[in-house]
Order: C-alpha cells, then structure tokens, then sequence
C-alpha cells in the first residue's frame, strides 16, 4: 500500500513539474553509417543529454520510411513527427520554398549564399507558419547532369528520359519549356529506375549522388549551375510545441548548430565529391556555353509564368532577383577595381 502510494506521489510530482518526455522520429534517405548520419545521431544525443532524457529524437535512415508521400502521410497521423526534405518535397504546403530551386537562377554558389542571408529567415518563419519548424538549410550545392550519354548541348537532352522529383512541379514546368521528356519519381527510386532504364538522366550535386550511390549507375558528368540544392529537417509544430519552452530552446541550439555546420561543410565535401567522382571513372565533358544564354532566357520566362501561376510568391521572386542583381553589380565594380591600372608618378 506504502509503495503504491509512493508511485502516485512521484508520478504527480512529475506532472506538476511538466517534464514530460516526448520522442521525435524523424525519417530521412541519409544511408546509415554515412557521416551526415552520424552527425545527426551525434546531435539528438546531446539533445536527450542535456534535456534529461525528456526529448529523444529518432532517426530512420536509408529511405525505410517510404518516400515523401510516405513520410508526410506518417507525419499527419502521428507515426512519425518530421523528417528531412528537399524544397520540391514540401512545396504543396509551403510553396515559397522553391524559390532557391529555380533553375539557372543562380551563377556561383558565392552569389546563392549573398541571397540566402537575405532570405533565409524569410523561408523559415514562412515554413513555421505553414506548419512545420525548421532549424536551417544545408545547402547542396549545385546539382551537375549525370548521364550514360555525353550532354554537351540541349540537343543532346532530347529524347531522353529526365528524372525530375515527386511533387516538384517547377522542373518539370522547366523540362517541358525546353521540350524534353521529364519522367517524375520519388528520390528513394531513382536508383532502380537507372538501373532498369526506366530513365537516363538525373541532375543531383557530386555529394549527393555519392552518398545515395547514383553515380554507379552512369558515366558522364555536365557541370553547369543548373539547379542550386539544398537540404533541410522539419519538425511537424503541432508535435514541437508539446515540448516545454526549455526544451524547444534546447532542441532549437543544437540543431541550428548542425545544420549551420553541414551548411558549411558541405560545399566543401560537395566539390571533394566531385572530384571523387571524376576518380571513380567519370567523364567531365563541357556544356556548349553559347547555349547557355538562351537556355536561360527560356528559363527565366518560365520561371516568371510560374510565379504568375501561383507556384511561389512573385514578389519574393522579384525580390530574389534584386539580391542578384545587387551582387552581380558589386562583383563587376570589384573586378573592375581590380583590374585598372594603377597610375605612375612622372
């Protein structure tokens, strides 16, 4: 009787203190053993450390939670409470987050990152308001054309089968504008669909296609700044905020940190995954530049009608394009600074 009683005590207590534990799981196609996994799984155990084990976040690696339909299906009745996405993956619930993935929007990742730190903030209180909290973006850098076929011109595209991810109406507006046959699976079946043939052309960043193992599957590499890439984690809010302010403070620091970190990292491991790469046999062939400007332009046009469309704000569009603007006129006042010739005293 003294030991039931016991129990009911420390369990009130428990209750009136509000320390209640909570498990987030969290899916992802990051591979086990990969070191993005690790350093999640590294993260989640400072979290339930320093949160006294009242918040335990769980990882399911390798995609064995199905792809994005999948995990958003899971997330809406509780199975699980987030998990880590590419933009195209939660458009329908926040559009705005295309707005990076527009293709050939971007010339150099320098210029990408001068735009994100305007903007970043942007997308992420817009994605909590939609829903969803979010600790940062990991940029990818850009994604290269990985083919069995050489792709040095447009041309060379047509006809082919090009991969474009579930649910990212945006490059697949884009493949379509340029008259070439997009072919829209999940990320998780990309890899059987080049091995079946079921499509010959997918675009991903050098680290990305390492670490998902694509780059078994083809031969020859494009580089071009096509599309600019990014990762990010997303926390279903209505489960986050059943953790006291504490803890969300506490979950918040740490995963900041981390995405911050792959943000960092991860340009840097991106272009030693290019050249990776290059060592594991494939060819780096050039894309004809001269195309390059018109395939832009066509781009651009489309890129707007979307926009127009709805598919994003055109406002944050236009403002997008601004931050460009802004930098590309920087650069060329610093490039032309540094190429005049100084004068000499007679």
């Amino acid at each position: 009787m003294i030991k039931r009683w016991t129990l009911m005590l420390l369990a009130a207590l428990t209750l009136s203190s509000g320390a209640t534990a909570a498990t987030l799981k969290i899916a992802t196609v990051t591979p086990e053993g990969s070191q993005w996994m690790k350093d999640m799984r590294a993260s989640s155990k400072e979290i339930k450390e320093r949160t006294e084990g009242r918040v335990d976040i769980k990882y399911y690696g390798g995609g064995v939670m199905g792809n994005d339909n999948k995990v958003l299906g899971r997330i809406r009745i509780g199975a699980l409470q987030g998990g880590a996405f590419t933009p195209s993956a939660l458009s329908s619930i926040y559009p705005d987050l295309n707005i990076y993935g527009l293709p050939m929007v971007f010339d150099s990742e320098e210029e990408a990152g001068y735009v994100r730190e305007r903007l970043d903030k942007t997308l992420k209180a817009g994605l909590e308001e939609a829903g969803f909290v979010n600790f940062g973006f990991a940029a990818g850098g850009f994604a290269v054309v990985l083919s069995n076929t050489p792709v040095r011109e447009l041309g060379d595209l047509k006809g082919k089968r090009v991969w474009v991810p579930e649910g990212d109406l945006i490059s697949y507006a884009s493949m379509e504008a340029m008259s070439l046959s997009p072919v829209t699976l999940p990320l998780t079946d990309v890899l059987t669909g080049l091995q079946t043939g079921l499509i010959d052309i997918v675009a991903i960043s050098p680290i990305g296609a390492l670490v998902l193992q694509w780059h078994t599957k083809v031969k020859y590499m494009t580089e071009l700044p096509l599309v600019y890439t990014l990762g990010f984690m997303a926390v279903q809010k209505k489960a986050f905020d059943k953790l006291s302010e504490d803890d969300q403070a506490i979950v918040r620091e740490v995963m900041t940190r981390t995405y911050e970190n792959f943000d960092r990292v991860n340009l840097v491991d991106n272009r030693s995954a290019r050249d990776a790469l290059v060592n594991a046999g494939i060819e780096s062939v050039e894309f004809d530049q001269a195309e390059v400007d018109r395939i832009r332009d066509v781009l651009a046009v489309s890129n707007r009608e979307l926009g127009e469309d709805g598919q994003f704000s055109i406002d944050l569009y236009e403002e997008m394009l601004e931050h460009i603007s802004t930098y590309r006129e920087r650069a060329d006042t610093s490039t032309a600074q540094a190429t005049e010739p100084v004068g000499v005293e007679p």
